[in-house]
């Protein structure tokens, strides 16, 4: 298939396009970013990722992830793993063999599937949790436990769960803290952990539930103080999210900001629903969600349990609930006239209170001046969606930084939901920038020899023609919608000669005016002395320039001098790599004819020649007075004798075959299992032969 010249510029000019809206996305992405809530694409990963083998998942504790992220997500056509999964909960809670981890995990599971466990089969269990809460040694064993007993109770009342000595098994789990927030797996272990952290505080508000009386106030209030500052050792990325680092590895072999992260979310939430209100600044709640939405949609099944399963205690806890303000569209049209839409909602794109959005300040890409504005966006309750009809005054096409702040109508609310002050969101405003007076002429010093109107974007056919001592000038206007003058990222000029050899220029501008004289004494080296049509091209793109275009103006015909004999040689050209794809030439070739065969009779008298020995044997033999007087006569001596002449006689059989149609290798093979046999039997037959021949000669 062939492309023109014309579709060709027209693809070109599209990856301009691409390539530089990345760039510019990725200019503006360093200080700011953007933040969307839960998604459709989050649930179609679950089904992908989360998907039984067999009607059942490999564990357990993988089973547990599944469904609570299906829960979390609303996903309704879920895979039905309920009889295998419950199946394996009562066997694991049955059996006596199974530790406080099997026992937590079974419990985790059946909490949400609500399989059938007797109140017996539960006493019996609390009965080996509380057991294994006073044989604990390290915090794993104690957060199982703990656990495990937190579930039992939320999925009977008729089971006593409750701890009668709370207040010492929380201190012997405070034994495991460090002054840093931190926190040990065990007091053999010196190595402190952030996910530790959040491990303990989520065991501790488990103990807390589970207490039988009043913990320690003072005790409540150091671990509080714990909690402060292990918020110390948060660290934070330049687009506002916040996030703890962990190099300790844990059990399941995860390592890293995600699962030390997510501990520590668990615990904080999980705590702050036992004890009074923590003060926890509400940048640093709306950080970590921030940090959990960031991450996109994860790759493996793990990270996404984690992601979800934290966003849901974000968006369910009792110090803050984040709220995200986000944009369906980043890239407004001035010449569609699109209007600035905002969508405020929780992580997991829930409703957000009664409120108000403005727009405080706008940005330009590049420059710290920004307007202030105020404006309110207009809400729209049958879409939920905020809205400002027009653009502030002065926003024309370019790329902008747009500052929003969510005002909460109830001050209660202020109380509850984490706005995080201030957002910024980079847009990116795009339309039609207007080519005028574009002009290509020829110049003899300053004086112009030809001069050609181009129709910038349009179709032109230039046909100049220049030597050495001449210019090529072009020249253009451009302008924004609003009049302004436009800078693109991109205004090159490519000249390409017949031979395959391109030279490309930057046309610089200055203000709206772009200029670039091209003076050909000066470039005969560059061009490489070479005369002859040059084929020429023109680039304008920008991210925000609907009509960016790579378009052919024509040709320039150039009369340059003569290379002299040390001239720099111009570069080999690339082959193009589709011809090696291309068809191959044709092969002819011809077998040699066969060689002439004698004639048949010849044939048949050296077959004959051939047989003349066999003949002569066989006449030996008769002359000899062969005889079978020595053959044995006795049943198993014959037997052996017949044997081994049929041996032989295979052999001569498997020549014959191997002349015909065996190879080599399974002859050998053959001949190597027949010539074992004749051995056996040959040796019998031989020694009945002697041993007949010795009683003669005795006789």
């Amino acid at each position: 298939m062939k492309i023109s010249p014309a579709e060709d510029s027209q693809a070109m000019a599209r990856k301009v396009g691409i390539i530089a809206v990345l760039l510019a996305v990725a200019s503006i992405c360093e200080a700011v970013a953007i933040f969307h809530p839960i998604s459709e694409s989050h649930r179609s990963a679950a089904l992908e990722l989360f998907s039984p083998v067999a009607g059942s998942f490999s564990s357990l504790e993988e089973a547990y992830e599944a469904l609570r992220t299906f829960e979390v997500l609303g996903i309704e056509k879920k895979p039905d793993v309920k009889d295998h999964t419950c199946n394996s909960v009562v066997d694991t809670l049955s059996l006596m063999s199974s530790n406080s981890r099997d026992l937590y995990h079974a419990l985790r599971v059946n909490g949400l599937l609500k399989c059938e466990i007797s109140n017996e089969a539960l006493t019996g269990i609390v009965s080996r949790l509380k057991d294994a809460v006073k044989d604990a040694t390290s915090l794993l064993d104690y957060y199982h436990s703990i656990g495990g007993l937190l579930l039992i109770k939320d999925q009977s009342s008729e089971v006593d769960v409750l701890l009668e000595n709370a207040d010492g098994t929380l201190r012997s789990i405070k034994a495991l803290s460090q002054s840093d927030g931190r926190w040990r797996y065990s007091s053999s272990n010196p190595e402190s952990s952030t996910r530790a952290a959040g491990l303990a505080f989520e065991t501790i508000s488990g103990v807390i539930s589970l207490a039988a009386s009043a913990i320690d106030e003072t005790l409540i209030g150091t671990l509080k103080k714990d909690i402060m500052k292990l918020f110390d050792s948060i660290e934070k990325y330049d687009d506002g999210s916040y996030y703890f680092d962990d190099k300790h590895i844990d059990a399941s072999g995860h390592q890293g900001p995600l699962s030390a992260t997510s501990a520590v979310v668990r615990g904080l939430t999980a705590f702050a629903s036992t004890s009074e209100s923590l003060n926890i600044p509400e940048d640093k709640i709306l950080g970590l969600a921030r940090f959990f939405l960031g991450i996109g949609v994860p790759g493996n099944s793990k990270d996404l349990y984690y992601q979800i399963d934290t966003l849901s205690h974000l968006e369910n806890n009792r110090v803050s609930v984040p709220l995200v303000l986000s944009l369906p569209a980043t890239v407004l049209s001035l010449t569609s006239k699109d209007k600035l839409k905002v969508k405020v909602s929780t992580v997991l794109g829930s409703s957000a209170p009664p409120l108000s959005v403005k727009l405080m300040q706008v940005f330009s890409s590049g420059s710290k001046d920004a307007s202030v504005l105020n404006k309110d966006l207009h809400f729209d309750p049958k879409e939920a969606i905020y809205s400002l009809d027009d653009l502030p005054e002065g926003v024309d096409i370019g790329e902008y930084v747009f500052a929003f702040e969510i005002v909460l109508s109830d001050p209660e609310y202020k109380r509850k939901f984490a706005t995080g002050g201030r957002t910024k969101v980079p847009v990116h405003v795009t339309g039609v920038v207007k080519v005028d007076n574009a002009k290509a002429a020829v110049l003899e010093g300053d004086v112009v020899e030809s001069e050609k109107k181009l129709d910038l974007p349009g179709k032109n056919d230039l046909a100049l023609s220049a030597n050495h001592l001449q210019k090529l000038r072009l020249s253009f206007m451009l302008t924004t919608p609003f009049g302004k003058p436009f800078k693109p990222h991109q205004a090159l000029l490519k000249l390409r000669h017949e031979t395959g050899v391109e030279h490309i220029f930057v046309v610089e501008n200055s203000g709206r005016h772009f200029e670039i004289t091209l003076d050909f004494l000066g470039l005969v080296e560059k061009f490489f002395y070479l005369s002859g049509q040059y084929n020429i091209d023109l680039t304008v793109g920008d991210a925000v320039m609907e009509n960016s275009f790579l378009e052919p103006l024509g040709s320039v015909e150039l009369d340059l001098p003569k290379a002299p004999e040390k001239a720099t040689q111009p570069p080999p050209q690339a082959a193009n790599p589709y011809l090696r794809y291309g068809p191959k030439a044709e092969i002819a070739h011809i077998f040699r004819a066969p060689e002439k065969r004698p004639p048949q009779e010849v044939s048949f008298a050296f077959l004959g020649l051939v047989l003349v020995p066999f003949l002569a044997f066989l006449v030996g033999l008769l002359r000899l007075g062969v005889n079978f007087k020595n053959f044995p006569t006795s049943a198993i001596p014959a037997t052996f004798a017949i044997l081994f002449h049929g041996g032989i006689a295979a052999v001569l059989i498997l020549y014959v075959l191997f002349w015909l149609k065996l190879d080599l290798f399974t002859t050998l093979k053959t001949l190597g299992l027949i010539g074992i046999f004749l051995m056996f039997v040959g040796h019998r037959t031989l020694s009945h032969l002697a041993s007949t021949s010795a009683k003669l000669k005795s006789a």
